[in-house]
Parts: structure tokens; C-alpha cells; sequence
């Protein structure tokens, strides 16, 4: 199953639509703590609507302890940055990949980055007028690449 992770997100509707998206995609959705706000904020369940209670959702205390407990192999992680060299078009996602997304304001921390550098992918931008998109946005895109990829490959 593949697996939606964002690290530190900050905005709880951007959560609650990407766990809206995880439902409708039959994805896991993966937290890593700190959250910029309470799980239970009604905001998430908002952007989430009635589907919450449908999402699978495991929390993590911090990114070394998601590593201990997944084991993620390096063929699973894809962080998506702004700035990878790498398009998110040109991996083949395996069934089990981990779709790693960071902060709103701060993307994924640079430590994580550093570990994991030759796992960068990126969204294309067009114009050089915009300067990021938005989370849940760009985790809809990713979500989509990935399951297109796996129904090629079957």
C-alpha cells in the first residue's frame, strides 16, 4: 500500500484534505510529529470531511522513529522539494512507496533532506511567477503519479 507522510505539517485543512485523498485512494496517511496543530482540531475534520473516520492514520513521535518502525527500503521514499533536479514523472513507484511531504511554510527539514538526497522529486512549474503549491495540492498530484505509474507497470 502506498503511503502519504507528511513531516511536521503546520495547516490542519491541508491534512484533513489529504486524508480525504488517502481515503479516496485507498492510501495510508502517515503523521510526523510535531503537529503545527491538535489532531482533533475541528478544521481537519472539516477539510476531511465525513471520510476521517475512513482513514488510516498512523502517527509517529519524529522521523527517526517512522525509519525504526517502517524501515523504509531507499526504492520507497520520495521526498518532493520545490528545488529536486528530479520530476516526479520519471520514478516508477513501487506499491509500497512512502510519499514524503514537509512543513507548509519550511518543506521537508534539511536533515531528512541530507539523508535522503538522492530520493528528491519534484512537481514541474511552468512559471517562475509562483513559488510553491499548495500541500494538499501537490500531494493529490503525487498520489495520482504514483498510482498511474503502478497501473503501467501492472
Amino acid at each position: 500500500m502506498t503511503s502519504i507522510v507528511l513531516v511536521q505539517p503546520e495547516i490542519p485543512g491541508n491534512t484533513g484534505a489529504v486524508g480525504r485523498t488517502c481515503v479516496a485512494l485507498d492510501m495510508e496517511l502517515v503523521l510526523i510529529h510535531p503537529l503545527g496543530f491538535e489532531i482533533s482540531d475541528k478544521r481537519v475534520k472539516r477539510s476531511g470531511l465525513d471520510y476521517w473516520p475512513h482513514i488510516r492514520l498512523v502517527q509517529f513521535e519524529s522521523w527517526a522513529d517512522f525509519l525504526r518502525a517502517r524501515q523504509p527500503r531507499a526504492d520507497q521514499l520520495f521526498l518532493f522539494e520545490e528545488y529536486a533536479a528530479r520530476s516526479f514523472y520519471e520514478p516508477v513507484y513501487p506499491d509500497d512507496a512512502y510519499l514524503v511531504f514537509g512543513r507548509e511554510t519550511k518543506g521537508i527539514p534539511e536533515e531528512i533532506v541530507a539523508a535522503h538526497r538522492e530520493s528528491l522529486v519534484g512537481l514541474p512549474m511552468r512559471s517562475d511567477k509562483v513559488r510553491s503549491l499548495n500541500l494538499a495540492n501537490t500531494v493529490s498530484a503525487a498520489a495520482y503519479q504514483a498510482l498511474r505509474s503502478q497501473f503501467v507497470r501492472a
